[in-house]
């Protein structure tokens, strides 16, 4: 027996170096790595040693023996890749991290929190001289991690806890609520750090290009997912979910995120972090059909095997509008396994998936609102009477002003993740990208790892060649006086910590804690939200209550915030945050009816306390003798180490 690896797959690999036997492929070191949908364990070399599971940031690795019954097909899936890939090379040799090579102080920006600025910022720490401020636009962290992944996959937004031990470095500061463009610009921070990453996303839906997608009950499928996951850029939008069918455009994996949910039994939904008011909605939903369309043949859709296993448990006949594959796709994982559950899958369900492939679209009809689809089926003109489509053909970057921008590919032109300058073709000294927003929406978490520590690299080699240093003043206070109201580590830990429901005071362990509900809308009317995330400004250590010693880095800084950056004998030890544990017992997130501070008002007074005040819920991810139930060592630098050279 063995171990094997499932759809929550991050493509992080950690595991990799983490296996004593090389059998987890690809490895970042061999080609395949950069488009492979997931890693596999190969089952004939793995011995059993499961020390790749406490590895994982996603619990994707799981013993065969507790595999659940939609699980299984992960084991001929994670055996089938090695059928046909010789990984006879030995084990994956161990690198040593280089010296150091920063030899003083340089300060760093990073332009968005989500995965490649939280990679980003890791692998720039590992330099002992490299400060770190990462600037995020919303109050919260983690990007798509908590506004992206659908929610029935909370394990996949694991990985934002190892993503988030990063703030633990006494060199790294948060500097949320402030927008780029906004509160400050590209050139306040080129003025006020040594260098700048931007990886501030890919936000905007692609339009599919046809006639009418302007009609109510049309939604590019950035909107739909921000609508579901509670993100505070879809609050005011409303979605009719009254119509027996939805078309989704696209075949990529957020197309079958979108009609997972919409095909969901609403029950099932209510025990994951959906909120609240897509939860509402979808119970009351009139949808019974959702039919996929991709321009292209099954061979060519864009779907990953682990997005396709995850229709196993879906409360819907799956049927397919032509016949799955042939052999040209028989290499196809992912498209092999939807032919398996078309074959095989009882047709009992009251609702129904439906793909059809080399299907164009033509034009979105109707006069005011949608009434239907004209497509294009092998040449034949048809129509699909809905009343709701779904745009789901990718999204692209937003220009900043004072940033190069490629319009065509919605990107920043770099190279090797140093700004280029569109006219000139020459780079732009300290200003760099990362994640999507450099090559493009596409890839997994662990895709935007690797390109992130480009980044990093890039902006170490330079800044170990450079002899100034910038000298600027603190962004906080410019920002402030623009508008924005910043939240530093302390404030965001203050929000991330377990509360207690009010009605039954169980801790909410596994709780997303993306939601801001309250604290949202109180923003949105003006109520200072310092007043809520920081009861109090001043120079003490937010960590132990301690005076701080000043900091040459901030010498220039008027804010009060408090600063993880300082130079003193003896660092301060950071408090330990839920995110300081790599897992932890997670109860139920709801009680009854009652979601942690969502649901009721006295559970989301509750919270605001706790937020306010600073104090800390009881966690419960402690043992009745009140010790945490596992102090998971940081691995990441180690792991980080041995693919650098």
């Amino acid at each position: 027996m063995s171990h094997v690896i499932t759809q929550s797959c991050c493509n992080d690999a950690g595991c990799v170096a983490a296996c004593p036997v090389n059998c987890i492929h690809p490895t970042p070191d061999e080609p395949a790595f950069a488009t492979a949908d997931m890693l596999y364990v190969d089952p004939a070399t793995c011995i059993d040693c499961g020390a790749c599971v406490p590895e994982c940031p996603v619990d994707a690795i799981v013993h065969t023996d507790a595999l659940r019954p939609n699980q299984q097909v992960f084991v001929d899936i994670n055996a089938a890749y090695y059928r046909d890939h010789d990984v006879r090379d030995g084990l994956v040799p161990f690198r040593p991290a280089p010296p150091t090579r920063v030899h003083s102080p340089a300060r760093v920006a990073v332009v968005g929190a989500g995965p490649a600025g939280l990679y980003a910022a890791a692998e720039l720490l590992t330099e002992p001289n490299v400060y770190v401020d990462v600037i995020e636009r919303l109050p919260t962290p983690l990007g798509l991690i908590r506004a992206g992944v659908a929610p029935d996959h909370p394990t996949t937004k694991k990985v934002g806890d190892v993503l988030d031990s990063t703030t633990s470095s006494p060199r790294f500061r948060y500097l949320l609520g402030i927008d780029v463009g906004v509160h400050v610009t590209p050139d306040d921070l080129s003025s006020s750090y040594d260098a700048v990453v931007f990886a501030h996303g890919a936000p905007v839906s692609k339009t599919v290009g046809v006639p009418g997608e302007d009609r109510a009950g049309y939604i590019g499928s950035g909107d739909f997912v921000a609508w579901y996951n509670g993100h505070p850029d879809a609050a005011g939008l409303a979605v009719d979910l009254s119509a027996d069918r939805a078309v989704v455009i696209g075949n990529g994996n957020v197309a079958l995120d979108v009609a997972r949910v919409l095909l969901a039994d609403p029950d099932a939904l209510a025990t994951t972090d959906i909120a609240d008011h897509a939860l509402d909605a979808l119970r009351t939903s009139t949808v019974r059909e959702v039919v996929i369309l991709g321009r292209r043949g099954p061979a060519q859709a864009a779907f990953t095997v682990g997005e396709v296993a995850a229709l196993v448990d879906l409360p819907a006949d799956i049927v397919v509008g032509d016949p799955v594959g042939d052999e040209s796709d028989a290499d196809n994982s992912a498209v092999a396994l939807l032919r398996t559950l078309v074959d095989t899958r009882t047709r009992n369900h009251d609702r129904r998936l439906v793909f059809r492939f080399d299907t164009t679209p033509r034009a979105v009809l109707g006069d005011r609102s949608v009434t239907g689809l004209e497509v294009d089926h092998d040449g034949s003109a048809d129509v699909i009477e809905t009343g709701l489509i779904i745009g789901a053909v990718g999204f692209r970057g937003a220009p900043l002003d004072g940033l190069p921008f490629d319009s065509g590919a919605g990107t920043v032109p770099h190279r090797d993740g140093r700004v280029v300058d569109a006219e000139s073709g020459e780079t732009i000294a300290g200003q760099y990208v990362a994640g999507w927003i450099k090559r493009g929406a596409r890839g997994e978490i662990g895709a935007n790892r690797r390109c992130a520590e480009e980044t990093a690299r890039s902006v170490i080699d330079d800044l170990a060649t450079r002899t100034d240093r910038r000298v600027g003043n603190d962004v906080v206070a410019l920002a402030e006086r623009n508008g924005a109201c910043v939240i530093d580590a302390d404030g965001w830990r203050r929000i991330d910590a377990l509360p207690h429901c009010g009605q039954c005071g169980r801790a909410s362990a596994h709780q997303d804690r993306r939601r801001l509900g309250p604290l949202g809308r109180r923003r949105r009317s003006g109520t200072p939200v310092r007043s809520l995330i920081r009861p109090g400004r001043g120079s003490h250590d937010a960590h132990n209550g301690t005076r701080r010693a000043p900091d040459p880095v901030w010498a220039n800084s008027s804010s009060g915030l408090s600063r993880p950056h300082a130079f003193i004998d003896k660092q301060p030890q950071p408090m330990h945050p839920v995110s300081s544990f790599s897992s932890f017992s997670m109860p139920s997130l709801r009680c009854s009816s009652v979601v942690f501070h969502r649901r009721e008002a006295r559970c989301q007074s509750s919270w605001l306390g706790l937020v306010s005040s600073g104090t800390s819920a009881k966690a419960s991810c402690t043992s009745d003798s009140g010790m945490p139930r596992r102090f998971a060592t940081d691995t990441s630098a180690t792991r980080r180490s041995m693919w650098r050279g």
